[in-house]
């Protein structure tokens, strides 16, 4: 997308849309005056006749107007006094929705609705991010039949938020990308594709990336990883791709869990729905989708970014629930059941990457429990971590980006769950508690690391039937954790 800043009054400014708002009382922004003068009372005309009345998020599209050099007006509710969060989620959904298919140039005008909360380079990054989503289309396996109109141009009217711009169109691209990957069909997504699609973007990006196959995993001694992989003809592998931004500072680690699809294993599924385990590797999307906008900003950092994919398959030689395995770490997992398998692969790829490269941080990623997305739904993704610091800077990140998560308990009393009669561990732990006690089994593979956990089970992908769609989270999340840790 093209973009510009534009200081002039707004009905001077040259779109095929241009957007300004109104509040709950009818009372116009500033724009919306000036456009209102230069329009003999347009725009208060329709405010009278109850066309619109300034509610969040309400939109009247005009079409051009005498006196205007805008081709259409978009008016939007803004609500009464400052945004929250969730009305400003809103506004900024509504007017995407309502420009992404306009063709051409768009121009905003949300000066009226900055706070110091939400200043004007917040409400720039937003609304390109809803633009980004509101065009995107999956066409991977199902292109579309004609090119659907689309805004390709915004000019921002206000202050200098050039950068916020540049960013949030990074950010976009790399949301997109982990969405076309999550919504692949898994015949085509696999460990394998996986690889490809990280050298490929390392080539493009100048990144190193080094793959792990499963053979040389299983020589290393990573036999939780292999315990999983092993089930299906597809080889595992583990992903690593090393950004280097900051000269010889340790790196930031991101880890994504990628379940290329997940049957549970001898522990089976049930059918219904299980075409949905193909989203098992929106971690791993995640991953490649934040090294693509990183790519984009080239920022002052060192991330290390690990992959850690698989199938889980029921074959005559997959576990079995019973079996006991050793992790890269040397400590003993008895698998209860071949459906807890993310954290099994995520173990040792933790214990090669954090073993390697010796990072400041780490945070994995994983849509790993149903007992989180039953906790907390679609809407926040779950943070477990014992690193305060770590926990408020991912706090922050996610308000910030609207990518949010919630904090939940990762205490030493809930390590019990997890106690075996034949093994160091077992995989999982009782009915209860059940995301806990599987940060629990994580956090026995990243001791002395300032490390946290992220659990999208919920917020990794939405809707039903014809609807059902990857979200691309937590891209956003990420990559402005690691833009915050940058700049």
């Amino acid at each position: 997308m093209e973009f510009s800043v534009f200081t002039g009054q707004a009905n001077e400014v040259t779109a095929d849309c241009l957007v300004v708002t109104l509040d709950q009382s009818g009372a116009l922004s500033a724009s919306a005056a000036a456009v209102d003068s230069a329009s003999n009372g347009f725009i208060k005309a329709r405010v009278d006749e109850g066309d619109i009345k300034g509610a969040p998020g309400k939109t009247l599209l005009l079409p051009a107007v005498s006196g205007i050099a805008a081709r259409r007006v978009l008016l939007v509710g803004s609500g009464e006094g400052e945004a929250s969060t969730v009305t400003a989620g809103k506004i900024v959904q509504a007017v995407a929705a309502s420009v992404a298919s306009i063709k051409g140039r768009i121009a905003v005008d949300l000066t009226a609705l900055a706070s110091e909360k939400f200043p004007q380079a917040w409400w720039a990054e937003q609304l390109v991010l809803a633009i980004h989503a509101a065009q995107y289309r999956f066409t991977a396996t199902k292109p579309e039949k004609e090119e659907a109109p689309k805004a390709d141009a915004l000019t921002w009217i206000g202050e200098d938020v050039t950068t916020a711009l540049t960013i949030a169109d990074a950010k976009g691209l790399g949301t997109s990308w982990a969405k076309d990957l999550g919504n692949m069909p898994p015949n085509i997504c696999t460990p394998t594709y996986l690889a490809e699609e990280a050298e490929r973007l390392s080539d493009e990006a100048g990144f190193s990336c080094r793959v792990y196959d499963e053979s040389e995993l299983d020589a290393m001694g990573a036999g939780a990883f292999v315990s999983v992989s092993k089930g299906s003809v597809e080889p595992g592998k583990i992903i690593i791709m090393e950004y280097k931004g900051a000269g010889d500072e340790a790196p930031h680690m991101i880890v994504g869990k990628g379940i290329t699809f997940d049957t549970g294993g001898i522990s089976l599924k049930p059918g219904a729905k299980m075409d949905e385990m193909k989203y098992d590797m929106c971690g791993a999307a995640s991953i490649l989708g934040t090294m693509k906008t990183i790519a984009e900003l080239k920022p002052a950092i060192n991330i290390v970014a690990v992959i850690t994919s698989a199938e889980n398959m029921p074959a005559g030689n997959a576990s079995k629930p019973g079996d006991v395995v050793t992790t890269l770490s040397g400590q003993t997992v008895e698998i209860l059941n071949t459906d807890a398998e993310g954290r099994l692969v995520l173990c040792d790829a933790l214990t090669l990457a954090i073993g390697e490269y010796k990072p400041q941080t780490c945070v994995d990623v994983a849509t790993l429990t149903g007992a989180c997305m039953a906790a907390l739904g679609k809407v926040n993704s779950g943070l477990f971590t014992e690193d305060e610091a770590l926990a408020t800077e991912l706090l922050s990140a996610g308000q910030y980006s609207g990518d949010r998560v919630w904090r939940l308990p990762l205490e030493e009393d809930y390590q019990a769950g997890l106690d075996s009669n034949f093994a160091d561990m077992a995989n999982i732990g009782g009915p209860l508690a059940g995301a806990t006690t599987a940060a629990c089994f994580l956090s026995r593979y990243t001791k002395d690391t300032r490390w946290a956990h992220v659990d999208i089970a919920g917020p990794a992908w939405g809707g039903d039937g014809t609807s059902k769609n990857s979200t691309g989270r937590p891209v956003p999340l990420l990559t402005t954790y690691l833009l915050n840790k940058a700049s």
